[in-house]
């Protein structure tokens, strides 16, 4: 049985993923930091936000390169092939927006990223065709490891995609096409009132390419009111999907609103209802071995550790920790394995 040390999400923070990787015994050794039993796993988002974007690119890639890791991708990687990408059908833009209010804050996110490799330089390019060929899950027996949710139907289109070339120009065109919403889907998603109208409308829904990347690497969600303010601050009318929590039921169960988020008026956001919800049904974990994942911003103090479902995104980027899973085969998962160091 192999041993991997599944590591969150680094977010450019190079040194605190050095001092993780020193305190559980790798050495610095012919250009790549090593382990002489073990073998390091990345749940993808090694670049945004962070102040060592170049540095922490350029240590995993070599750790990749030598064999001593493996690597599954995140959103922000994704991401930021999307934002290279030109989109075929609209001359002059790109697969992720750049202009209007949503392009304003897509390139806020990956300002960092942008400033610190040169947008649009050789290296530039380079990460970004590094980025492409990165696998969207991993399945190692024992274990598996995606970036923010293991579901089974989101896993097989992404399993097929790599099969075929993963992040063609095709995937990613398909990865980015929406489909058609009515006026009434339109107005529900962004938590207006109904007007009445019929929901079954036959509108054109997303194409599976889509709905795939936006389950696995970025994670289902469900709609909330009142609206809240994320991390960001960006106002926001659905919230991320608690699909790891065995128990969970109803809205304030499943609904991800971390602790201390505010409401559109500033007031602290209150509790949301304990109503019944199957928001969670489609995507719950349904497999038999353990699952570890990153994305959902959680901290020492309130980690997710289900008995095979464990997040090692600890917000390491924000002054949390830097964190690791490590697996020795165990059939479920021991939160005394996570190892972590401040960041």
């Amino acid at each position: 049985m192999a041993s991997y040390d599944v590591i969150g999400d680094v977010h450019g923070c190079a040194d605190a993923l050095e001092r993780l990787l020193r305190q559980m015994g790798y050495v610095e050794r012919d250009g790549a930091w090593r382990h002489p039993g073990r073998t390091a796993v990345f749940v993808g988002d090694l670049i945004d936000r962070g102040p060592q974007q170049v540095e922490t690119v350029t240590l995993v890639r070599r750790m990749v390169d030598a064999g001593t890791a493996l690597i599954t991708m995140g959103n922000h990687e994704f991401n930021a092939v999307a934002w290279a990408t030109p989109n075929e059908s609209e001359t002059g833009t790109f697969l992720r927006p750049r202009h209007d209010d949503k392009g304003a804050r897509n390139r806020e996110q990956h300002a960092a990223f942008l400033e610190q490799v040169g947008e649009d330089s050789p290296l530039h390019r380079e990460f970004v065709d590094w980025f492409r060929t990165l696998p969207m899950h991993l399945d190692l027996g024992a274990l598996r490891v995606v970036h923010a949710c293991w579901h089974d139907e989101s896993i097989d289109v992404l399993r097929a995609a790599e099969r075929t070339g993963g992040l063609t120009d095709e995937f990613l065109h398909a990865a980015h096409d929406r489909g058609h919403r009515c006026e009434e889907h339109a107005r529900r998603s962004q938590g207006e009132a109904s007007s009445g109208a019929d929901p079954d409308c036959g509108c054109r829904s997303s194409s599976a390419e889509y709905s795939a990347i936006e389950t696995a690497l970025k994670g289902p969600e469900m709609p909330v009111t009142p609206r809240y303010v994320d991390k960001g601050g960006h106002l926001r009318s659905r919230a991320r999907v608690r699909w790891w929590d065995v128990s969970a039921r109803t809205n304030r169960q499943l609904a991800e609103i971390p602790p201390g988020t505010k409401a559109e008026d500033g007031s602290d956001y209150p509790p949301l209802p304990e109503t019944p919800s199957t928001e969670a049904e489609p995507f719950r974990y349904r497999g038999e071995v353990p699952v570890v994942f990153g994305h959902y911003w959680r901290t020492k103090e309130n980690p997710v550790t289900e008995p095979l479902a464990v997040c090692v995104d600890l917000s390491a980027v924000r002054g949390g920790h830097m964190a690791a899973y490590r697996f020795d085969g165990e059939p479920t998962i021991d939160v005394t394995r996570l190892e972590m160091v401040d960041a």
